[in-house]
């Protein structure tokens, strides 16, 4: 069977183009090795399933592996502890039966509390050295019962530290919640209500966990794997290398991200080059999928994590890391940012940004009273070139007509980047995208890269408070153009101190060209 690339379910290397994960596999089994319990928590679609499923195989050798999903399991297997019990038992057997094991058979096996289900682990682990891996586990994460279950799995760790009795080697939990926060997240959803004896609502059963600092995201190097496959058979001539690169600059190594850019690639049929890149990208960030889906929902059902991202990307504010602060913590458990070494909080990749500016654009154009230009001039786009001058210059006329209430003029002085970004966007009309460079970005300035077929643009926009901010910005740009490798820039200019009178001049620098426009 040819195998595709594939962003849906599970991903099998018999059938589908993978990234070679050995060395995150060598780094797992290194924590199973000592015994570790711990929980694989991440975004939607970061491979969660896969990684697991591909774990059964890495230590099918070294293990007995009991591989289950919450997924499949009703609402009714956590009715209650006999239930739940009961189910759990039933997993165990199927699983060794999938694996082709011939151990005791426990069909027949009743366990009906967790004092049974105790005396079952510790029967069942006696002699062998035992995985059990949970994928879903928080699909559960309203339910009583799953913390005492989490409760007994602790118990039987604690004996086993003390060299009592026998149990898991090693217990690992999968899903997109941090399972030692639970019980405390249950209490604030209003789904758990604490007995009194429970002093501590922070206490977690399941405290005896090891952080996963197993970097799941892809690096360029093992994109490049899968990339190798694919072309030894369909022998397109791509630069590996190169391609590698450029996926991993747009998405930092997200699963999902890499593979669907890839496969939309291959599927429209685009080139292995840069242009078919930016294709992929422009199509990937106007899809209806179940990642961006999960992304706007999340950002309107929590206005703390929708103002941390406007502050973020459209503010251009500056914000420190703290797992102290549960919407850092949640923005990072999401995948939606990271952070450097000095705790500086940064959107995670270029693909999660673009899409949230989007976002954000729609929804300043649904609330704004502002008028809309109709005119998309057919001289600024064609099929492959962008006219960033005229755009520039159009976009000036536009801003500076007498058609914003006062009240609104004001908050364009703290949205100015995003009346830009509301411009251009029906401008690019899904053949061209744009991102903005976010860890330059602050208060007054922000630097957009605009790709268009094989082109790229780079405008810094910047705010204007003293004419010293108008030679800085020259200088920033200057050095950010030599960065992209370029000798065209285009500089926009805000300035809210005075009417503003429009103005553009082409600079020259050398070999270097910057096109100054003033609003």
């Amino acid at each position: 069977m040819e195998r595709k690339f594939n962003t849906t379910g599970l991903c099998n290397p018999n059938k589908h183009y993978m990234v070679d994960i050995t060395g995150k596999m060598n780094e797992v089994k290194a924590m199973i090795d000592e015994g570790n319990y711990f929980t694989i928590n991440r975004g939607r679609q970061y491979g969660k399933t896969t990684i697991l499923r591909q774990l059964r195989r890495f230590l099918a050798n070294d293990y007995v592996v009991i591989s289950i999903s919450f997924e499949s399991w009703g609402d009714s297997s956590f009715v209650d502890e006999s239930t739940f019990c009961g189910q759990f038992v039933r997993e165990i057997s199927r699983a060794i039966k999938r694996n082709g094991g011939c151990m005791n058979n426990f069909d027949g096996v009743k366990v009906a509390n967790f004092t049974q289900l105790d005396d079952f682990i510790e029967s069942f682990c006696e002699g062998k050295n035992v995985v059990l891996m949970i994928d879903e586990v928080d699909k559960t994460s309203n339910n009583r019962v799953f913390l005492q279950f989490l409760g007994v799995l602790r118990a039987k760790f604690l004996d086993r530290e003390d060299e009592i009795g026998a149990t898991f080697q090693s217990v690992i939990l999968a899903g997109v919640y941090d399972i030692k926060n639970i019980k405390l997240k249950m209490i604030q959803d209003g789904v758990y209500s604490p007995e009194q004896s429970e002093n501590n609502l922070r206490n977690s059963p399941w405290n005896i966990a090891v952080d996963f600092k197993v970097d799941m995201a892809f690096s360029a190097v093992e994109i490049q794997t899968m990339l190798i496959a694919y072309e030894n058979d369909a022998q397109t001539d791509m630069d590996i290398q190169m391609i590698a690169q450029e996926i991993f600059d747009y998405t930092q190594g997200y699963p999902f991200m890499v593979s669907r850019i890839c496969q939309i690639i291959h599927e429209e049929q685009f080139s292995w080059d840069i242009s078919g890149i930016n294709k992929a990208i422009s199509s990937l960030l106007s899809e209806d999928n179940r990642l961006f889906n999960d992304m706007s929902k999340n950002l309107e059902n929590n206005k703390d994590l929708f103002d941390l991202m406007h502050d973020i990307l459209v503010g251009g504010l500056k914000r420190s890391f703290s797992y102290d602060d549960p919407v850092l913590e949640m923005a990072l458990r999401y995948g939606y940012i990271s952070f450097s070494s000095r705790l500086q909080v940064r959107v995670f990749n270029k693909i999660f940004e673009t899409r949230m500016l989007l976002y954000f654009v729609v929804k300043n154009e649904r609330a704004s009273s502002m008028k809309k230009t109709n005119a998309l001039y057919h001289n600024i786009a064609t099929d492959t070139h962008f006219n960033m001058e005229l755009c520039l210059e159009k976009f000036a006329e536009f801003f500076n007509k007498d058609v914003f209430p006062v009240k609104e003029k004001q908050l364009l002085e703290i949205q100015y980047r995003i009346s830009f970004l509301s411009y251009l966007k029906p401008l690019l009309n899904g053949l061209g995208h744009y991102h903005i460079e976010s860890q330059l970005a602050d208060e007054r300035r922000l630097d957009v890269i605009v790709n268009y077929g094989r082109h790229e643009y780079v405008v810094e926009l910047k705010r204007i408070f003293t004419e010293s901010d108008r030679t800085e910005g020259l200088e920033q740009l200057l050095g950010y153009i030599e960065n992209r490798g370029t000798n065209v820039g285009y500089y926009l200019t805000f300035d809210f101190r005075k009417k503003s009178v429009s103005k553009s001049e082409w600079l020259t620098f050398g070999d270097k060209k910057i096109l100054k426009i003033s609003v």
